[in-house]
């Protein structure tokens, strides 16, 4: 049963607020089926959307990939200030928190890394800086041009880790407009087992020409504070707040028509709590521990995240005539994890860990793309450096354990990409990456050692067939891969290392835009073929390692829909349906064949509407599901189907907007219980607030 802590006048005063807020919000739907409200003067057209899915520029209709595009305006009406908030409104897309802020597993059409592996079945770009693990899978949405998320295989163009799909964040880049733009956001949880359940979040963007046409500076900076909403019953205190603070800094130069040179640098520190679980009442009973309150731990180690990220880019385009382009990018991230956390969350000490390690990466691409008459081609070669270091200590009531432990490797890549046109209405798509990698990792306490190396060939090809002007289809296959890594705790030379887990894809899809631009419906269906998963086996009682033991095919179907229905009215849809088993996956501890695959929701769902008066009004609802999904090999555990929804109203004028939000406005509860089999992952609870934007 849900529970509401009513603790002082001014958390009541705000839940009679959240009933004033829905009714606002059931008001303004009805506003939306009636004819009779003015509009706003703007096309009924849908807007057309360029994408660099393919690293080229082209019209998000004529890729033969399943794409969901998002423009600036679409991040801020649904919402969107997180990647997990991103998967929402993507079908097939799941992003999974691990209990704390940059701890995010993305599960695509089905496919997961498993979270020992540090790896991602979907890899993060952000400006061209790749983020291919799951630390640090996380990026601040602020100032942000587009944001584009492509479905199955693009291990052509993008290499290793995006064996299911890739996320492309492209932020805005600063030119002659003087842009500035402050924004505010109060809010309260709609539920908390804590004293406080506050949110507040302040942005600043500013972008401004130096010297007109030739130098540009951008800034954007952000600070967000959350009130935890678990209780510690000892300190009688919230385990869980969350801070953070995040700044980007953007200079671009353009001294010539031909070179365009952008240097973006940016840093997120968090200062928060511990991590958003605990222990499930299995666990507890296993050892011999009261049975947990809900959202209440009795932690005698207070969680900390110190976490911080910063990165650094150099993007440099030379256009050596109108149809071929040079481009460079040099890029750098570094992930400092720094956690310690409660693992029992007991006045026991039975696990408690706390953690200062490193992830850095260090990349270069460089590419040649070519466009002209139809014929278009890219060739690029890649490179990067990776340096891994754990620093652990683990303390139970008995024991301390040091973990001091490195990972070091490089991998280089050549890859090219070709389209090319069969006549008026059929063209052809061709890709084709070769990929090395060599890994070193050594144990500084047990003094082992060891190395290896993997490679990857990701072919591509599609055919594509006009049938109109508004229609396209295409077939393709394509492959992807996810790369090998070690089992750190391994005794037995055989599990040291696992190797590389394999994709094929085989799509059918079309891309149609009716009624004169007013619908857009983009559809496809798809099977895959996965090899060598990387998997959790169980050696005896005691060992468990990634091994790659397990064979699996999946077939699915994705569904997207945006309607202008008048000129001030949309509605979009989206709809994504998977179905993974394993065909051969078995271990000492049982069989897994005709198991569903963990963290594979069966369905996603989303549907919204929004509607913009002429006179400045502006309303916006959206529901959003997902299916069931289990969280370990057996199946035992799950996550069951939930729905929430989002809602928003407010007042908008060209230098001021004003709205109230909701996010999750019924407080819907989908824990997931059985993490690990041990643990509870809290959902986070409902959130209502007000918003205020300036534009200068």
């Amino acid at each position: 049963m849900k529970r509401f802590k009513a603790i002082n006048g001014s958390v009541f005063l705000m839940r009679f607020f959240v009933r004033r807020f829905v009714i606002s919000v059931i008001t303004a739907l009805y506003f939306f089926i009636s004819p009779a409200m003015a509009e706003k003067k703007q096309e009924t057209t849908i807007e057309t959307i360029t994408v660099t899915a393919q690293k080229q520029e082209e019209n998000i209709q004529d890729v033969p990939v399943g794409i969901t595009a998002l423009t600036a305006q679409e991040i801020e009406d649904k919402k969107i200030e997180s990647v997990e908030n991103l998967a929402d409104f993507v079908p097939n897309f799941m992003v999974f928190c691990n209990g704390g802020p940059g701890m995010n597993s993305p599960s695509m059409r089905g496919i997961t890394a498993p979270i020992e592996t540090l790896a991602v079945s979907a890899g993060l770009f952000i400006d061209g800086v790749p983020v291919l693990s799951n630390m640090g899978f996380e990026d601040t949405f602020l100032d942000i041009e587009r944001i584009e998320v492509l479905r199955g295989p693009q291990g052509t163009l993008y290499g290793k880790n995006t064996e299911t799909g890739a996320v492309n964040i492209i932020t805005r880049q600063p030119d002659n407009e003087f842009r500035a733009r402050l924004s505010t956001s109060i809010g309260t949880l709609l539920s908390s087992e804590a004293d406080d359940s506050l949110t507040q979040t302040y942005t600043l963007n500013l972008s401004s020409p130096i010297q007109k046409d030739k130098l540009y500076m951008g800034f954007a900076g952000k600070f967000h504070k959350k009130d935890g909403f678990i209780e510690n019953t000892l300190t009688g205190e919230p385990y869980d707040d969350r801070q953070n603070w995040y700044g980007r800094v953007h200079a671009r130069w353009t001294p010539t028509d031909q070179w365009d040179l952008s240097f973006v640098a940016s840093q997120i520190e968090y200062d928060g709590g511990g991590v958003i679980a605990n222990l499930s009442e299995d666990a507890t009973a296993s050892f011999g521990l009261s049975a947990p309150e809900y959202r209440k731990v009795s932690a005698d180690f207070e969680g900390q995240n110190n976490t911080a990220c910063q990165s650094q880019s150099l993007k440099i385009n030379y256009n050596i005539s109108e149809s071929l382009e040079l481009t460079s990018i040099t890029a750098r991230r570094v992930y400092d994890d720094k956690l310690a956390n409660d693992w029992d969350f007991s006045p026991v000490t039975l696990s408690h860990t706390d953690k200062d390690s490193q992830y850095s990466k260090l990349s270069q691409e460089l590419r040649l793309n070519y466009k002209h008459g139809g014929v278009k081609w890219i060739a690029g070669i890649y490179a990067d450096k990776d340096e891994v270091n754990f620093d652990t200590q683990s303390f139970s009531a008995s024991t301390t354990s040091v973990t001091d432990r490195d990972i070091d490797g490089h991998s280089y890549a050549v890859f090219t990409n070709v389209t090319y046109p069969l006549g008026q209405r059929f063209s052809l798509t061709g890709g084709l990456r070769y990929e090395t990698e060599e890994m070193d990792f050594e144990d500084h306490i047990s003094g082992k050692a060891t190395d290896d190396s993997w490679e990857g060939i990701t072919p591509k090809l599609a055919l594509e067939y006009r049938i109109s002007q508004a229609v396209m289809t295409y077939v393709s296959a394509s492959k992807g891969y996810r790369s090998g890594g070690f089992n750190a705790l391994a005794t037995d030379s055989e599990y040291y290392s696992f190797d590389e887990e394999e994709l094929w894809s085989y799509e059918i899809g079309a891309k149609t835009m009716c009624f004169n631009n007013r619908l857009m419906v983009n559809g496809s269906i798809f099977m895959m073929d996965i090899s060598d998963m990387q998997v959790s086996e169980t050696i005896t009682l005691t060992e468990t390692y990634i091994t790659n033991a397990a064979q699996a095919t999946g077939k699915g179907i994705e569904l997207e829909l945006t309607a202008k229905i008048t000129p001030a009215l949309s509605v979009m849809a989206g709809f994504g349906y998977i179905d993974i088993e394993f065909d051969d996956f078995k271990d000492n501890a049982g069989s897994y064949e005709g198991n569903q695959n963990p963290f594979s929701p069966e369905y996603s769902f989303n549907i919204g509407a929004q509607y913009r008066f002429e006179n400045g009004w502006y309303a916006r609802a959206d529901l959003i599901c997902y299916g069931e999904m289990y969280l370990d090999k057996a199946n035992e555990y799950k996550r069951d189907a939930y729905q929430i929804v989002n809602a928003k109203i407010g007042y908008e004028t060209d230098h001021f907007d004003i709205y109230l939000y909701g996010k999750n406005i019924f407080d819907q509860e989908y824990d997931s219980i059985g993490y690990f089999g041990y643990y509870t992952v809290y959902s986070n609870p409902g959130e209502v607030g007000l918003q205020l934007n300036y534009r200068f």
